[in-house]
């Protein structure tokens, strides 16, 4: 078992995930900033929630269903591939870019790999 194929590794990434989904959904200032930034509609904003979230709840779904936590992390290369299209797009060289190439290549990375599945 690797980092990029522990179950605690999926457990964390949910975390983060099920917390960027709240503070998208309360919104704050800097989330704002950065939809503002890379040009993201307004009327696409009340759905970023409700993907997060969804992303949280598979990536923890590693421990019944380790096929859906792998298709979790690829939809999650392919928002990555997206958000990093928008900064480059809108010419946004700020750190939200380093950080979506970075979620990009891990996630990425993840699905390539695959969750680590305990046979019995």
């Amino acid at each position: 078992m690797t980092v990029l194929t522990s179950t605690r590794t999926y457990a964390t990434l949910a975390a983060l995930q099920a917390g960027d989904a709240v503070a998208c959904a309360v919104p704050i200032a800097p989330i704002e900033k950065a939809f503002d930034d890379v040009g993201l509609a307004p009327e696409l904003r009340p759905v970023i929630p409700f993907v997060k979230a969804a992303a949280a709840i598979g990536l923890l779904s590693v421990y019944r269903f380790p096929g859906l936590a792998r298709l979790t992390t690829f939809m999650l290369t392919v928002y990555f591939v997206l958000a990093v299209g928008f900064h480059i797009k809108a010419r946004d060289w700020s750190p939200g870019l380093v950080a979506a190439s970075s979620f990009l290549g891990l996630y990425g990375a993840m699905t390539v790999k695959g969750p680590s599945v305990n046979r019995r």
